[in-house]
C-alpha cells in the first residue's frame, strides 16, 4: 500500500486546490456546467480520454488493467444543494457546497491522478470506471420536470439516469464515498418518491370579492394541515419522512390565488412502506382540495430506491480502513433517513456508501464546511485506492467472491427500471359534477 500513499501525496496539491476551486463555483444537479468542465479539464490534463454524457453534466472514463476481470465503478457527485443563507452561498442561486461534494470531486481528481503513476496497476485485474455523475440532490422538481418533459433527461437523478442511458451496462460493483463527520458506514439510507403539488382554485378579488374565487394557497395549508395529522400513522422502523415546502403561493395580494404549488418527498425504508404511505399522503393533500371545492394534480415521479449497502463490500470498507486509518471503521446496521441515488445501483449489484471525515456543522444547513480537508480529500482518496486494490488485487479474488454470493432486489436494470417507472403517476385527483357530486382518482 505504500505505493497508494506516495502516488496521492505527490499530487495533494492538485487535491486541495480542487476542493477550494469547486467549493466557491456551486452549482445544482444538471446545471454543474462550471464545474463539469472543471473536473474533465483535470482529467485530460492528467491523460484520460473521457466519455461525456449526452446533452447533460458528467463524463466517465475506464482504465483497464489488461488482464480479465470484472469492472468496478468509482463515483463522484458535481452538485450542490441550495441554502442561500450560507455565508458562501452563490448570491445569485443560493447554491452552496453544504452537502460536500466539493470534497468528493477533489478526492476523485486524487485517485485518477494516482492511477496514473507507475506500478498503480500492477498485480490488478479487471476495469476501473471512474465517474462524474451529476444531479444527486433531489431538489428544483420544477426544473427537472421541465428537462424531462422536453425529453432531455428521463430521471430524476444523475446515477438513475446514466444507468438508464447504459453508461454502467458493463459495471459489476460500484463504490461511493461522501463527505461527512467520521469515517462510518451505515447499514443503508431510505429510498423515496419526488412530489409536485399543484393546488388550482379560482381567481378573484381579494378584497371586493373574495366569496367569488376558491383560495388555492388555503387549500395548500390544508393539505400540509393534513399530512401533519397523519403523521403518528407512520411506524418508526419503517422511516417514514414526508417534508414539504411551498414553491409558489399566489400572484399578488390583492388576488385570491389561483394555484400554490408544493414540492415533497415520501421516504422510506423499502418500496412496500413507500407506495403505502404515499397512497395516504395523497389521500390526505386530496381530501384538502375537497374540503374548499379545488382541485389538486399530483405528479409522482420515482426518486430514489431505498440503498442497502452489500455486507462483503462493508467489509471491503473496513479493511481498507484499517490499512488508511489503522482503527476499525465505524458501522452499523442503522438506516440513514436520507436519499440518494446510489440505492438505484445497490438493486442490481454489491455497492458500498461509507462515509468519510472531515465536515462540520449542519448537513444542508448555513454553518457547513469542510473543516479538515486532510480527511476529506487526501486520506479518503487513499481509503478509496485501497478498497480498489483489495477488491481487484490477487486476480480479483475478492471481487469475484463478492458477486458470486450476491443476491439483487431485481434481476437486471430493465426490471428495475421498469418497476421504478410503475410507481409514476400524475393528473388532477377530482372531477366535479354538474350534480355537486364529486369523483375521487388515489392512484
Amino acid at each position: 500500500m505504500n505505493k497508494i500513499f506516495e502516488a496521492v501525496e505527490k499530487h495533494r496539491g492538485l487535491i486541495l486546490e480542487a476542493e477550494r476551486h469547486i467549493w466557491k463555483t456551486p452549482e445544482t444537479g444538471y446545471k454543474e456546467f462550471k464545474t463539469s468542465k472543471y473536473m474533465a479539464e483535470k482529467f485530460e490534463e492528467l491523460g484520460y480520454s473521457l466519455t461525456y454524457a449526452d446533452g447533460i453534466t458528467g463524463f466517465y472514463t475506464v482504465i483497464d488493467t489488461g488482464k480479465e476481470g470484472p469492472e468496478v465503478l468509482v463515483l463522484c457527485e458535481l452538485d450542490s444543494v441550495i441554502c442561500p443563507e450560507h455565508k458562501d452561498a452563490d448570491p445569485e442561486t443560493g447554491a452552496v457546497h453544504s452537502c460536500g461534494h466539493n470534497a468528493q470531486c477533489a478526492t476523485m481528481l486524487g485517485i485518477a491522478a494516482a492511477l496514473k503513476e507507475d506500478g498503480m496497476l500492477d498485480g490488478l485485474s479487471g476495469k476501473i470506471m471512474l465517474c462524474a455523475v451529476p444531479a444527486e440532490e433531489l431538489l428544483e422538481i420544477e426544473y427537472r420536470t421541465k428537462l424531462k418533459n422536453e425529453g432531455k433527461i428521463k430521471y430524476f437523478g444523475g446515477k438513475s439516469e446514466f444507468l438508464h442511458r447504459g453508461y454502467f451496462d458493463g459495471v459489476d460493483i460500484a463504490f461511493m464515498v461522501h463527505t461527512s463527520y467520521s469515517y462510518s458506514c451505515p447499514g443503508g439510507s431510505v429510498g423515496c418518491i419526488a412530489k409536485r403539488i399543484i393546488y388550482k382554485g379560482k381567481a378573484s378579488h381579494a378584497g371586493g370579492s373574495p366569496w367569488d374565487g376558491i383560495n388555492a394557497l388555503y387549500a395548500a395549508n390544508c393539505g400540509i394541515n393534513a399530512l401533519n395529522a397523519i403523521r403518528e400513522t407512520f411506524k418508526d422502523h419503517e422511516t417514514i419522512r414526508v417534508h414539504p415546502i411551498i414553491t409558489s403561493g399566489g400572484a399578488m395580494v390583492n388576488a385570491i390565488p389561483e394555484c400554490a404549488v408544493l414540492e415533497s418527498y415520501v421516504r422510506g425504508k423499502n418500496y412496500k412502506a413507500i407506495v403505502r404511505e404515499n397512497k395516504k399522503v395523497n389521500r390526505a393533500l386530496i381530501g384538502a382540495a375537497l374540503s374548499l371545492g379545488a382541485n389538486v394534480e399530483i405528479i409522482d415521479t420515482p426518486g430514489y430506491a431505498p440503498n442497502v449497502n452489500d455486507k462483503e463490500m462493508i467489509d471491503v470498507a473496513r479493511d481498507a480502513a484499517k490499512i488508511v486509518l489503522g482503527e476499525d471503521l465505524n458501522t452499523s446496521k442503522s438506516y440513514s433517513s436520507g436519499s440518494t441515488d446510489m440505492g438505484d445501483l445497490s438493486c442490481i449489484m454489491p455497492t458500498v456508501h461509507p462515509y468519510c471525515g472531515g465536515a462540520r456543522g449542519t448537513a444542508h444547513g448555513n454553518d457547513f464546511e469542510i473543516c479538515d480537508p486532510e480527511a476529506a480529500c487526501v486520506t479518503n482518496a487513499k481509503w478509496q485506492l485501497a478498497m480498489l486494490r483489495i477488491l481487484l488485487e490477487n486476480e480479483a479474488e475478492r471481487a469475484k467472491k463478492i458477486l458470486a454470493d450476491f443476491k439483487p432486489l431485481f434481476s437486471s436494470k430493465e426490471e428495475f427500471l421498469s418497476y421504478q417507472d410503475s410507481l409514476a403517476s400524475s393528473g388532477d385527483r377530482i372531477v366535479y359534477g354538474e350534480d355537486g357530486t364529486a369523483t375521487v382518482k388515489l392512484d
